[in-house]
């Protein structure tokens, strides 16, 4: 049985270790606390501020502590043998409680884990860093570890241990790295970390870097969550989305801000759980292939939409749970649906709970203001020639596609990342070592992002926002590329939108702002985007976007979809446009679904549903999406009647698709057009259908072939193209 030593336990305390310990600058608290070889006995040492008396448990012992009058807190006692185990109980003011000695646990992180984290190659980094709920050497607790190289010291405080950053002090491990097993303390405990720098400066309390959960706003804290156990429902899903998110397949995707797509009585926005049922089915009803979720990784700041993000492994809470989160995504799997999500790894706030001046050093971002300071959003900008840096936003990627099962993401600002003179006078910013603009380190961090993920996770998809003509963005890496699957096509959004927001009469002066797209249109995968920054700070609606009374501001919005869902490009519509939302976004507030009462509204949500539906069952409109075989001009010259016409092409066997489109009020009678085949060529889709709130006008279903050369074709008809309006030809192969 474990015995007192007959030597004064107090006779065996390092007294400057004590004065350390309850000052709360202990830089070696697991040399000190708990059961230390002092050589003369064994030494245990608890510190539990406030507490009156402290017992020690053993299997074969209760036995009274000392308490060290010159060091308030601090519990001592000797024994000849090492117990198996202890626990502690404590008494202040009447009160008892019991708890197993965080400073009795050895250390959880693997050397293999230190060295890879301090090699900036730990793929899966969120299995090592962060609190980690699990049961260690017998006990159940949550493992916390931290990366801060240039920390004096570091606490995890939480209402486990009062926020008092003297009781929890971790082991520094190499690489940076501060770990410490909690016994007891679980998921739904709410922490942060304390960090004193190597200046001996307090910090402001910091949220945990790999957090995987947070409070709700305003609050900062970071919440302990346990990611394992999770149920799927989405094999069969996951093994055919492969095929369903590549350059030869329909895309067609739905950019939602969660907060804002519907909200509940009383303002609230919908949780995860509604929003399983609530927006899965209208998005699988509306026939979209995709949901584009704006960022959701946990931000402070309502009004940043999400793109300042602090918990970059934390889905917010303003909607639920981790585990709730991976139920929305499993019920669009469910439905078909893929879910990307919006990644936001170019910048990040300056919100003193957050990554900056993380150590009392600038850790995660570029000291020098002209590299770290995004001028435009007052934010940092990551030090990505940091490996342990470029290895937590990479990770971050792959951390996303495995724990929840997304099926993409889509990076945001990727052109702010590339240049280092991004929005910046010619004397604000540093070249780089070869004196130029680019920015080596971030193209590296994108292209070491691409490779993991697609090379971790089968069947993703990467999306790059890049608005320059940043060579290669969606070329593979191995041939020089940044390796995406998928760019936006910025400029085919600027030139078109530019175009539909003059007066008609003005259009046949801009004619070649819709035709110059075509010039580009294969040397890049692109999607086509009008996205939620397209109806934002004072920019209007879709709808008021065009020109005209009422009638033609619809008709003008319906032939520019009929554009849209026919030029080469995989698809993106912000929420609210599908049914042309007369009022522009507004983040704090649900889209005006009344709207969709009225038959205009109505008439361009059935189009698009219908666009939708015939996008994806007609190969000829995306099969060669990225190659020049998939378009040809019929019509690319009319611009004084403002008209334009083209084929698309699938496959050897696939139907033609024949478009022609009428940009001006004037209605086109007995208009000749090219046909590619003979035969009959059904009218398919007709923006100006009565249906979709047009005036009816068409081709009586459809058109036959006449044997007139027109428009370099063997072939051709005379078609009536309804004023301000897109028709579609389908070849009847019947």
């Amino acid at each position: 049985m474990p015995s007192i030593q007959t030597q004064a336990p107090d006779a065996l305390v390092d007294h400057n270790a004590a004065r350390a310990i309850v000052a709360g600058n202990c830089a070696d608290p697991f040399a000190q606390l708990g059961l230390q070889d002092r050589g003369a006995a064994l030494l245990l040492t608890v510190f539990v501020p406030g507490a009156d008396t402290v017992k020690v448990l053993t299997d074969k012992l209760e036995a009274d502590m000392t308490a060290l009058a010159d060091y308030p807190g601090l519990f001592v006692k000797t024994f000849e043998k090492r117990p198996k185990s202890y626990r502690v109980r404590a008494s202040a003011q009447g009160h008892t409680w019991e708890f197993d000695d965080p400073y009795a646990f050895g250390s959880v992180l693997s050397d293999d884990d230190i060295y890879y984290i301090g090699e900036g190659t730990h793929r899966r980094l969120w299995d090592a860093l962060g609190a980690r709920v699990m049961e260690h050497e017998g006990v159940r607790g949550t493992r916390f570890a931290v990366w801060a190289p240039n920390a004096q010291r570091v606490s995890v405080v939480g209402d486990f241990n009062l926020w008092d950053g003297r009781r929890a002090p971790m082991r520094k491990r190499g690489s940076g790295v501060w770990e410490i097993f909690m016994p007891g303390v679980g998921a739904g405990d709410v922490y942060k970390y304390e960090i004193i720098s190597m200046s001996g400066a307090r910090l402001p309390l910091k949220a945990d870097p790999m957090g995987f959960g947070s409070e709700h706003p305003p609050r900062t804290g970071s919440v302990v969550r346990d990611l394992s156990g999770a149920t799927w429902h989405d094999a069969d899903y996951m093994k055919t989305r492969a095929a369903a998110q590549n350059i030869d397949a329909p895309i067609s995707i739905y950019e939602v801000n969660l907060s804002s797509w519907k909200r509940a009585p009383g303002n609230r926005p919908l949780s995860y759980v509604e929003l399983a049922s609530d927006l899965v089915d209208y998005a699988a009803w509306m026939g979209f292939t995709h949901i584009e979720l704006m960022p959701i990784s946990e931000h402070p700041f309502d009004g940043s939409w999400g793109y300042q993000p602090v918990g970059m492994y934390a889905p917010t809470i303003r909607h639920g749970t981790p585990d709730e989160f991976r139920t929305f995504v499993d019920a669009a799997h469910a439905k078909g649906l893929g879910v990307l999500l919006d990644w936001v790894p170019g910048h990040f706030p300056i919100d003193e709970h957050g990554l900056g001046n993380f150590d009392g050093t600038h850790l995660y971002e570029h000291a020098d203001p002209r590299e770290g300071f995004h001028q435009d959003w007052n934010t940092l900008i990551p030090n990505f020639g940091r490996n342990e840096v470029a290895n937590y936003y990479a990770s971050n990627a792959l951390y996303w596609l495995e724990e929840y099962h997304l099926d993409g993401i889509r990076v945001d600002a990727v052109a702010s990342m590339l240049y280092r003179d991004y929005s910046r006078k010619h004397d604000e910013w540093v070249p780089n070592h070869d004196g130029g603009r680019e920015n080596y380190e971030a193209i590296a961090l994108l292209q070491n992002m691409n490779t993991l993920t697609y090379g971790e996770v089968p069947g993703i998809m990467t999306v790059a926002e890049e608005s320059t003509a940043f060579p290669g963005v969606s070329r593979p890496v191995e041939y020089g590329g940044l390796g995406f699957g998928f760019k936006w096509n910025m400029g085919w959004m600027n030139d078109s939108l530019r175009y539909m927001e003059l007066d008609p009469i003005h259009r046949k002066h801009h004619h070649h702002e819709m035709t110059f797209s075509l010039h580009y249109a294969f040397g890049e995968n692109y999607v086509l985007p009008i996205s939620h920054d397209e109806v934002v700070h004072g920019k209007g609606s879709m709808l008021h976007k065009m020109p005209g009374n009422s009638w033609e501001r619809f008709a003008n919005l319906r032939a520019y979809y009929g554009f849209m869902w026919t030029h080469p490009g995989k698809k993106l519509l912000f929420m609210g446009q599908e049914f042309a939302q007369s009022r522009e976004w507004n983040h704090n507030q649900s889209l005006d679904w009344h709207e969709c009462d009225n038959g205009r509204h109505k008439g361009v949500q059935m189009w698009v549903r219908d666009l939708n539906a015939f996008y994806r069952a007609t190969p000829s409109l995306y099969l060669n999406d990225t190659r020049p075989s998939g378009f040809s001009w019929l019509e690319a010259n009319d611009a004084d009647r403002s008209v334009f016409a083209y084929v698309r092409h699938g496959g050897a066997n696939d139907p033609k698709v024949v478009v022609v489109m009428n940009m001006t009020p004037v209605e086109r009678p007995d208009y000749r057009i090219g046909l590619p085949a003979g035969g009959r060529w059904r009218e398919t889709l007709n923006s100006d259908a009565e249906a979709y709130g047009g005036g009816g006008r068409g081709n009586m279903g459809g058109v036959f072939a006449e044997n007139v050369p027109w428009m370099g074709q063997e072939y051709s008809t005379l078609v009536n193209i309804p004023p301000l309006s897109t028709v579609m030809f389908m070849q009847d192969v019947h």
